[in-house]
């Protein structure tokens, strides 16, 4: 047992911790840590959805929220889910994309286009693949035609905004608290509306915004590597 361990090991640093190096280097411990958990977390409640298991949690806040429900706060949170539609989702990407590419951020550019393509994928193949039904525990003022988990706002948000306040505090590192709070103040608000407006659960939103995290991450730290590698921006 020991002569394996051993020469696992030696294949381990042999063979792949020179390739992901740079990337562990990029990446503190306590980020690591989070998205650690993040995956543990995801993983357990992802084989509850696949299993088709019921959260008895999901029902009891939603019927909370929607105990304060009155005609003003409705009218706000539909605006505040329209920030999270496809509508205003695609304009806004393609504005912030064309932005990047006229600063000559080329390889900003790059990654933001993966970013928002990989979370449409993400979003829309998880959806597939659980089929989750969404929530009918109140008559809805919006119609939603596709499966619930996880939550494609959530996620979407997550990514555009998320990896939005990145690139933007790294160009303006003076307003990156006020920027990175903005987009949490966002996320959070899109998360939210969702929850009010009954067309999902809460662990679709949890689950949306873990994917979606763990993807900016993902998207951060290819652009790191490319800086790494000798292209910075230009």
């Amino acid at each position: 047992m020991h002569s394996f361990l051993h020469r696992l090991a030696n294949f381990w640093l042999a063979r792949f911790y020179p390739r992901i190096a740079p990337l562990l280097a990029l990446i503190s411990t306590a980020g690591l840590g989070l998205c650690l958990l993040i995956i543990f977390l995801l993983a357990k409640l992802s084989e509850e959805v696949w299993e088709q298991e019921a959260f008895a949690f999901d029902t009891t806040i939603l019927l909370w929220i929607h105990q304060f429900a009155n005609p003003r706060l409705d009218q706000l949170m539909l605006g505040i889910t329209r920030l999270g539609n496809p509508s205003f989702v695609i304009p806004l990407a393609l504005a912030v994309l064309i932005l990047l590419w006229w600063r000559r951020l080329r390889q900003e550019a790059k990654v933001f286009t993966l970013a928002c393509l990989g979370g449409t994928i993400l979003s829309t193949g998880l959806k597939l693949a659980f089929g989750k039904p969404r929530p009918q525990l109140w008559p809805l003022l919006i119609s939603e035609k596709t499966f619930s988990y996880p939550s494609g706002h959530a996620l979407g948000s997550m990514v555009l905004y998320g990896f939005s306040a990145y690139l933007l505090a790294t160009q303006f590192p003076k307003y990156k608290r006020l920027v990175y709070g903005l987009a949490c103040f966002l996320i959070a608000a899109i998360g939210f509306s969702r929850l009010y407006l009954g067309v999902h659960w809460p662990t679709d939103v949890i689950a949306g915004y873990s994917v979606g995290f763990l993807w900016v991450m993902a998207c951060v730290a290819l652009l790191r590597l490319q800086y790494l590698k000798g292209m910075p921006p230009t």
